[in-house]
């Protein structure tokens, strides 16, 4: 007779293999080894990992509910490509969560919150002055959280999260079209003058402004590329 924490270790090992897995696509995705439109080959995946077909198929429908991938019936799984209008919808909800988070944050800015920011600034622009695109995402990433996380509200941290998945395959649109990807580094050092000034509406006009600025970026690329509702064009 099996052990009663047979089934639960079982399961949390599957657990983890698929979140594994997760995290290799999500990666291979951000760095465009898998291309916006591609379909993803269950088989070759499998393969190429080491692992059963179950925890790649098990992968791709969590990144699926993180909109990176989307499935066809009978098709299988493609990387998303997301269009002007689905990119508008990203940043106008971003919009919504940074510009409620800043205006909290101005109201408690506090020695250790100021310090943790400046100090994650400086670990992007050092990101930026490097080759890893992936890193510079992530410490971009971990910036806005880190303002989120101070303004003291966990829902509000939580829908942040939630909308990061999406927000990865954004960055990666602008580090792309923009003609200097350090200056995404170091334009964040507005939005720490915007907190020194204990100004709640001058945070609104910064992160307004520092969010505006990302998403023409990536709107205006996805235009010049020719973006399509189809999607089973790839994109050019």
């Amino acid at each position: 007779m099996a052990s009663p924490t047979a089934a639960p270790r079982a399961f949390i090992q599957q657990q983890n293999l698929v979140e594994q897995v997760a995290d290799y696509l999500t990666q291979a995705i951000i760095q465009q080894h898998f291309l916006p439109g591609e379909r993803l080959s269950e088989v070759q995946l499998s393969r190429d990992l080491g692992v059963s077909r179950a925890p790649v198929r098990e992968a791709a429908r969590l990144l699926e509910s993180r909109g990176l991938l989307i499935s066809k019936p009978r098709r299988g799984f493609f990387v998303r490509a997301l269009n002007a209008v689905e990119l508008e919808d990203v940043f106008d909800l971003r919009l919504c969560l940074e510009r409620h988070g800043i205006e909290r944050l101005a109201e408690r800015y506090t020695a250790d919150a100021q310090r943790a920011l400046k100090q994650q600034v400086e670990v992007l622009c050092e990101a930026a002055a490097g080759n890893d695109g992936t890193r510079r995402i992530e410490e971009d990433l971990q910036f806005h959280r880190l303002m989120l996380h101070y303004a003291g509200n966990e829902r509000l941290l939580r829908a942040f999260d939630d909308l990061s998945h999406e927000l990865r395959l954004c960055i990666t649109l602008i580090t792309k079209t923009h003609e200097a990807p350090d200056t995404i580094a170091t334009s964040h050092f507005k939005l720490l003058d915007a907190l020194d000034s204990g100004n709640p509406a001058a945070c609104r006009e910064a992160i307004d402004y520092h969010i505006g600025v990302a998403r023409d970026f990536v709107v205006k690329g996805v235009g010049e590329t020719g973006d399509s509702d189809d999607e089973d064009v790839l994109p050019r």
